[in-house]
């Protein structure tokens, strides 16, 4: 029997699945170890054996891979536990990371608080000025060298940084996306003076326009490409050691995977790593139900995420933000908010009650955990309105404490408020249920949708306990809990379920008409960049394919949308059909007659992608064993639960996931226990086991 594994590392829990070739699926849930995640992940494969019922080695043994995602490199760059770094720059340019295009001040803020000119601010350069070196050079817009590299400056530069501690640079030239010989003859000289330090050139990190954001891209890649090295050597020395059989391949935040060996050179790609697991997983399943549009709800233990699925595909950026800093890679999008099920509620000075984004982690955790928590989370008001059931929690690997949850609950926001902890913990649920609803309304209008078409897919720890509530308010037809047994882990699942992808692209300013030779020149060269990147994966693909796309825009405006290109060399009329796809994608996006074709359209950007599709990857069973017998035989009790506030607490009827079968149907109010999370159908609605074992509640048929 052959496997494949996916793990899933997140700031509270690690999570972990492993699917075999009969389509059986088994997950996981241990504690993360922020201390040294890689122990995390050791200890998640030895329960995932415990669960197949075989030894660890056996498993390793038959693992074609393992495919991991990593919030490492993200919970750096947000906490700024980064490595230190320097910078080489052209000169006359060093300030250009601090000046930051004028952009630090409102990138990645909402409308209202880029209007706060008082409050806002531009946050701190990722590099300290004494760190930045300058050498002098220059290429101008067209790849053309006006003055040639001064290798002297260089070298002084390099050794500089060294002797004040500096064990990786980052080099980003004017224009070098256009001709990158000096960027590359920097890195040649860095090799010699310093053997030892770690080089990224933005021709390779991020080949695009723009100055500053390409720095601040090659900066941050600079920063965690080490510190990930570091954590991914041993790790991967480790499993081999256990005798693993297959590679280790790492998530990236484009929604598919590279060698262990490969990442930390592009360590920037894994940023949000875990985020797309969960989407990629989710139009796997999506293809099988035969969903179109599907809205993710990832509920951990410290984030919630959400990403769509519109026709069948996950929706994608060109970038994202963090820390008001512009990261240019390609990425599935994704927008989250620190709303998990270790969310802290809290009182702000306006004696308003907020939830997160501070969350418990793994340590301390929820105040019932136990291990000296004294802040209320999510979990903790879960617990005390009923919804999980203190016995059962992890499967009952970990018994919670209802009188610390009350405690904290009632210290901490039901005496402020003149509340009871009860009413406290109904508080903080409609708090986290009314936010979580109203990001992902967002994420749907905004990408130019209408909640009403998409299904929710909603897992994680947290996700099912939550899901019935805000996808009710958000609007959507139908909720899923895919999986069932596998629900919390489902990113995990996507993680496994993924594709090795990599892709190339290079900016090359060219407004309409554009030569059709220029254009197929550019793809060409792209394209034999993924090639070769594919064949240094070290992994034997079943199929490989590429994608091409661009990025565009009008000529009077600043920034630009990404749509699809011909797949093949094209002429004058493929000219016209970038054009229709352009546009097209532009009203998909703005409306009808948004467009500003007067204006003219420039291409800014060309993109491969290259997809290596792996030999075995984890396929769902078509069916699972019907049961004819009555889903009221995996009631294994009642108790007192809060699921809705026009309701208050009820009595309800408590299933077993593990008792329940394909056809079988449950009236709510109920709540279904599942060994790694509970879900919840609130009454007036009916859920149903489908042939895959997903629990499906129809939410525009209100019984």
């Amino acid at each position: 029997m052959q496997y494949v594994l996916g793990i899933d590392v997140g700031g509270t829990f690690t999570d972990a699945v492993a699917a075999d070739e009969q389509g059986r699926v088994v997950g996981a849930k241990t504690p993360s170890t922020p201390s040294d995640y890689a122990d995390g992940v050791l200890n998640a494969i030895s329960e995932l054996a415990e669960t197949l019922g075989i030894s660890e080695a056996e498993l390793l043994a038959n693992t074609a891979y393992i495919a991991h995602g990593t919030t490492s490199t993200l919970n750096a760059l947000v906490t700024g536990n980064v490595n230190g770094v320097g910078f080489i720059t052209t000169k006359g340019h060093g300030d250009s990371i601090a000046i930051m295009n004028v952009e630090g001040r409102y990138l990645g803020l909402s409308g209202s608080e880029a209007q706060d000119l008082i409050n806002t601010r531009k946050p701190a350069p990722l590099v300290p000025r004494t760190k930045v070196m300058e050498v002098t050079e220059r290429v101008d817009q067209g790849g053309t060298i006006l003055v040639h590299l001064n290798e002297d400056e260089v070298r002084a530069a390099v050794r500089e940084l060294v002797d004040s501690g500096i064990d990786a640079i980052a080099v980003s030239l004017l224009w070098s996306f256009q001709n990158p010989a000096h960027e590359r003859r920097i890195r040649q000289i860095i090799n010699e003076v310093a053997p030892d330090v770690f080089v990224s050139i933005s021709s390779e990190v991020s080949p695009r326009i723009r100055e500053f954001s390409r720095s601040s891209t090659t900066i941050m890649n600079t920063q965690l490409g080490p510190p990930l090295k570091r954590y991914l050597e041993p790790l991967s020395a480790e499993l081999k050691r256990r005798g693993v059989a297959g590679p280790l391949l790492i998530m990236q935040s484009s929604g598919g995977t590279v060698s262990s060996a490969e990442a930390p050179a592009s360590a920037i790609t894994t940023v949000g790593s875990v985020l797309s697991g969960g989407v990629v997983g989710a139009s796997r399943l999506a293809a099988q139900l035969g969903h179109r549009n599907v809205i993710t709800a990832d509920v951990g233990g410290t984030t919630f995420l959400v990403g769509l699925v519109v026709d069948g595909e996950p929706v994608r950026a060109a970038g994202t933000i963090i820390n008001q800093h512009p990261i240019n890679v390609p990425t599935i999008k994704v927008d989250v908010i620190g709303s998990g099920g270790g969310a802290i509620a809290w009182i702000d000075a306006g004696w308003n009650l907020r939830v997160g984004p501070k969350s418990a982690a793994a340590v301390p955790g929820p105040a019932a955990y136990g291990h000296g928590g004294i802040h209320p989370t999510v979990t903790d008001a879960d617990l005390v309105l009923g919804i999980i059931n203190p016995d059962y929690f992890l499967g009952g690997k970990r018994a919670l404490r209802v009188d610390l949850a009350e405690k904290a609950l009632l210290e901490n926001i039901g005496n402020p408020l003149g509340l009871n902890a009860r009413e406290a913990a109904a508080a903080v649920y409609e708090v986290q249920n009314a936010q979580t609803a109203d990001l992902m309304r967002k994420s749907v209008v905004e990408s130019g949708n209408d909640p009403r078409d998409f299904v929710v897919y909603a897992f994680g720890g947290a996700g099912p306990i939550h899901a019935s509530a805000f996808s009710m308010e958000l609007g959507a037809k139908e909720l899923v809990i895919p999986l069932g047994a596998a629900a919390s882990g489902f990113s995990a699942y996507g993680l496994a379920a993924s594709d090795v992808i990599v892709s190339a692209e290079l900016s090359d300013p060219s407004p309409f008409p554009v030569s059709p030779d220029r254009v197929n020149e550019n793809f060409r060269t792209l394209a034999s960049q993924v090639s070769d990147a594919l064949d240094r994966q070290g992994v034997e693909f079943e199929s490989l394919s590429l994608t091409r796309e661009f990025d565009a825009r009008y000529t009077a405006q600043m920034f630009e949308v990404i749509a699809p290109a011909p797949p093949e060399d094209i002429d004058e009329s493929g000219i016209g059909l970038m054009t229709e796809s352009f546009e097209r994608r532009y009203a998909e996006l703005y409306g009808e007659g948004s467009g500003l074709p007067a204006a003219g359209l420039q291409i800014i950007t060309y993109r491969v992608r290259g997809v290596g599709r792996l030999p075995f990857r984890p396929t769902l069973p078509e069916h699972l064993r019907a049961d004819s017998s009555n889903a009221q035989e995996a009631i294994k009790g009642h108790r007192q639960v809060f699921l809705q506030v026009e309701r208050g607490f009820e009595e309800t009827a408590i299933y077993d996931y593990g008792l329940l079968r394909a056809g079988h149907r449950i009236q709510g109010p109920a709540v279904v226990e599942v060994p790694t999370t509970t879900v919840t159908i609130p009454a007036g609605y009916e859920a149903h086991i489908d042939a895959l074992g997903n629990i499906r509640i129809p939410l525009d048929t209100h019984a």
